[in-house]
């Protein structure tokens, strides 16, 4: 046992933990919000909100190095910011991830269904939480070996896809540009790149190596914005943006990128694909974000052993399974809020105002130093502010843009 904590993890192993955790869901739902502003403005926002997340990731990073063991994200509130820091971390934290756990419980069991459609709604949830679990019970390495597997199919289905439909790309649908809807896909844009409740747990698996840990984040975040740039010009170059299965009226009708494709490659071979993409992106995210909700328990309740902890494991997955079962309906409601505030304070927000206290205020030190200084910091507060003041008009029924 001792042996192995002196054996350092993989570096490419935590790049596609990343890229893993930012590849979820949420790519399914992506190209239909990013495709009404036009490709080009899909591009920009794209890169826009890469260095955006990658840039408080790495401010994430600068704060763990303030501490001398594993902790997470209520630790850094709390030594920054204090009580209120940690209640407020807890309550954001626990809303945004149970919020997407139960996504990602409704959403995989509903996939498998396509499999298994002979057993109960209940009981697909109970099979697909209970499997999963079982791999985050035995830990990061366990989580890592699955996921890069889990990586593999996913590249193959969403490269399959992208192979089949190439050539009915149309030109003329990639060049308008439509200002009016250039906010509506930043709530689940942030989400996508929303790999930074990781940090904590990768910095513990690549054993303190701040120097590995900005690789893997910049290497890995780097991996899902080109995956996400090949989408993005492939379903708008396919899906027009009016008509009746266009971008618009399937976004207003909830439908997801899977099914409209279907209508437009008109080839079933899309319909297996697109489902095996479905499932492995759900998977993916799935694993990696249980992971590090069970560390940021375990962290918020002193826990010092996390791997095969059943209290721990137990409070990471009942909740959210619990309420996928009773009603799911009211988080998918709950994920645009929960994306674009709770994601922006935890994510954006709180890593800004924790380095200017930190190096400002308080003058702690740490091995890593993300470049900026007070100008960086500016402007993450800034950017952050517009997400979230829009998100607040459009709760009072009007928003920004």
């Amino acid at each position: 046992m001792k042996e192995d904590k002196l054996i350092p993890g993989s570096l490419i192993g935590a790049m596609l933990l990343v890229a893993g955790s930012c590849v979820g869901a949420g790519m399914l739902a992506l190209p239909v919000l990013t495709g009404l502003c036009g490709f080009t403005l899909a591009v920009i926002l794209l890169f826009l909100a890469w260095g955006f997340m990658t840039y408080t990731a790495l401010l994430l990073l600068e704060i763990n190095g303030w501490f001398y063991k594993q902790v997470n994200i209520i630790s850094m509130a709390a030594k920054g910011f204090g009580t209120f820091g940690k209640v407020l971390s807890w309550s954001l934290y626990l809303f945004l991830f149970y919020s997407l756990l139960v996504a990602y419980i409704a959403g995989g069991s509903s996939v498998v269904s396509m499999y298994l459609g002979f057993l109960s709604t209940k009981t697909l949830m109970l099979l697909f939480t209970g499997i999963l679990a079982i791999v985050v019970f035995f830990g990061t390495k366990s989580v890592d070996f699955v996921n890069r597997i889990l990586m593999v199919g996913l590249i193959v289905t969403y490269f399959a896809m992208i192979l089949l439909g190439f050539f009915k790309i149309e030109p003329n649908l990639l060049k308008g540009i439509r200002f009016e809807y250039v906010l509506l896909p930043l709530p689940v844009l942030i989400t996508s790149f929303g790999f930074h409740n990781m940090i904590p747990s990768l910095t513990a698996y690549l054993k303190g190596d701040l120097r590995r840990m900005r690789l893997a984040i910049i290497g890995g975040s780097a991996i899902a914005l080109f995956i996400y740039l090949i989408w993005q010009f492939f379903v708008i170059g396919v899906v027009p943006f009016e008509g009746k299965q266009g971008l618009l009226m399937n976004f207003q009708r909830g439908k997801e990128v899977g099914s409209i494709l279907q209508v437009y490659l008109k080839n079933s071979a899309i319909v297996y694909f697109s489902q095996g993409f479905a499932l492995f992106a759900i998977i993916t995210s799935f694993i990696a974000q249980a992971l590090s909700l069970m560390h940021f328990i375990g962290d918020g309740l002193k826990i010092e052993k996390v791997n095969r902890n059943i209290l721990l494991l137990l409070l990471t997955f009942i909740p959210p399974l619990l309420f996928a079962m009773i009603y799911p309906s009211v988080f998918y409601q709950a994920l645009g809020f929960a994306g674009g505030i709770c994601a922006t304070i935890l994510f954006g927000v709180m890593p800004a105002l924790l380095a200017w206290i930190g190096r400002y205020n308080k003058k702690f030190t740490s091995q890593y130093h993300v470049f900026g200084s007070k100008i960086g910091l500016i402007i993450i507060l800034a950017f952050s502010l517009i997400i979230i003041l829009n998100e607040l008009f459009k709760l009072l029924g009007f928003a920004l843009f």
